[in-house]
């Protein structure tokens, strides 16, 4: 007698509270379920029923029967449901977050293609430097660069990039270089107002870590902004790789104290589960995790 039979007709009987309940719940006659139960008990040795005429209740091990049972059935209901959303096509609104400068600089031109793929899903795209709550602002997916992705989301890395250090030649020419952390203290720099550590700015070099408190002329919250400031020479940015490589290889930045690293970031798509991804969900992150295995130069 098939095992999972008789395991998904006990825990009917459980859940309806009566064999003819379950039986109708499982389009079987009650004999047949009652069978069925009966032949689990004789194959385990125990009894897992009180069986009356007014009422059915567990036994001792009829009751830790049925915790495992449950929790077999619904490992059971889980693989299923995600074989179906891994087949499944991907539809439907989708909603997703990204950084304002990214997003318009290396996302604003792949949702034509992604859509041309999968014509049946449509696109909400919002952009905004703040960390959104997916699950409270009801996002079904986020794009953040970050040292490290939040714990309590499932996350898939798609690239990194270094944050650099840049003037240009024209803020150089009028105001010196700076050779180290320290001298940043000296300078105008334009300061990213979501920067993690403020205006505390820390680099690795050789002798190990160091910081330096800076004093900026301006904050902003616009990574483009802190970019045509610096490029109209009004002072030293650190801003990532994705958004000043070209200037850096135009030379209309240059970057300072290479012997000085900043962090380095990771860009990560965010999801807030991996139980029961949406297709729309799975197919908007593979996208972009081939489309961002291709070499960034200067990232």
């Amino acid at each position: 007698m098939d095992r999972f039979v008789e395991m998904q007709t006990f825990c009917a009987v459980v859940d309806a509270g009566s064999f003819v309940s379950a039986a109708d719940a499982l389009g079987l006659s009650k004999a047949a379920a009652s069978r069925y139960v009966s032949e689990l008990e004789r194959r385990l040795g125990v009894r897992l029923l009180h069986r009356t005429t007014r009422r059915l209740s567990l036994t001792e091990d009829g009751e830790r029967f049925y915790a495992r049972s449950r929790e077999l059935l619904a490992g059971l209901e889980e693989a299923e449901a995600e074989l179906h959303s891994r087949s499944g096509a991907a539809r439907g609104l989708l909603r997703v977050n990204a950084p304002v400068t990214f997003g318009i600089r290396h996302l604003a031109q792949l949702w034509g293609p992604f859509c041309e793929l999968h014509p049946q899903v449509r696109l909400e795209v919002t952009l905004s430097d703040r960390t959104v709550d997916l699950v409270e602002e009801g996002f079904d997916m986020a794009i953040r660069i970050a040292a490290l992705p939040s714990s309590t989301l499932v996350c898939r890395q798609l690239a990194r990039t270094r944050i650099v250090l840049c003037a240009s030649p024209r803020y150089l020419a009028a105001h010196g270089t700076p050779q180290e952390p320290a001298d940043l203290a000296r300078h105008a720099v334009i300061a990213y107002s979501y920067w993690s550590g403020g205006d505390e700015w820390p680099f690795e070099g050789p002798d190990g870590r160091v910081s330096v408190r800076t004093k900026p002329s301006m904050h902003t919250n616009s990574g483009d902004t802190c970019r045509a400031m610096a490029l109209a020479g009004q002072g030293i940015i650190l801003q990532p790789g994705f958004l000043v490589a070209d200037d850096l290889a135009a030379g209309t930045l240059v970057e300072l104290m290479p012997a000085y690293r900043s962090v380095t970031l990771g860009i990560y798509a965010l999801y807030p589960t991996r139980k029961f991804v949406p297709p729309k969900v799975r197919a908007l992150v593979e996208f972009l995790a081939e489309h961002f295995a291709r070499p960034h130069p200067g990232w």
